[in-house]
């Protein structure tokens, strides 16, 4: 099960993120967000990070933003993928190509099936992430735990399934969903933008073990 820690800010919950396991780290270009993390900082976290070996996958997590500036940061910054989470139309994915997945937030699993029709245009897993349905302007990492036969509907597809998701709540979504993976941020906080070490590692551990 891959594992996807979103919403860092600091080397050292980088650092823990990758010995608790995390296959993935997620860094934040929404302002909006108490996890928003600047580029130039971002820029020195992952080259710090691969100076010490990790191979973890790195993210970056952007809200309407034009595809040239996303493409801009994920160079600047060294990142591997965008995740785009907020309205983009599926052009943006198109221009950034293999670049970039979508983050949904689907209702039901109509609506679900309805948007992986419409957003997966990557072929290398993931093709989305499923989130928490949410209201006008809320983009995840509201800590709400999503309709899992919605993420159901859409894991025919390889998705990351996120919202709401906590160590005790984990292995559960993973039988429910069946996904190629998952994502948490607030579930593994000590405060907003703020890891936990131990809730990170007791995550990984729930995620791959039960």
């Amino acid at each position: 099960m891959n594992v996807k820690i979103c919403g860092i800010t600091t080397l050292d919950d980088a650092l823990a993120a990758v010995e608790a396991g995390g296959d993935m780290l997620g860094f934040n270009f929404y302002p909006p967000s108490p996890r928003y993390i600047e580029p130039a900082a971002c820029t020195l976290m992952v080259a710090a990070l691969r100076a010490r070996g990790a191979s973890t996958t790195m993210v970056g997590v952007f809200v309407n933003m034009p595809p040239g500036r996303v493409a801009a940061i994920l160079d600047e910054c060294g990142l591997d993928l965008a995740q785009l989470s907020g309205d983009e139309p599926p052009s943006d994915l198109m221009m950034l190509g293999e670049r970039a997945f979508k983050g949904i937030r689907p209702g039901d699993a109509a609506e679900a099936v309805a948007l992986a029709a419409r957003y997966v245009v990557r072929i290398a897993p993931p093709v989305l992430l499923v989130d928490a349905s949410a209201g006008a302007g809320q983009f995840g990492g509201t800590g709400q735990i999503g309709d899992w036969d919605a993420a159901a509907a859409a894991a025919v597809h390889p998705i990351l399934l996120a919202g709401g998701l906590r160590p005790e709540n984990v292995a559960a979504a993973i039988a429910a969903v069946k996904p190629w993976g998952v994502d948490v941020a607030s579930g593994v906080e000590s405060s907003p933008g703020r890891k936990d070490a131990a809730k990170m590692r007791a995550f990984v551990r729930a995620a791959r073990f039960g």
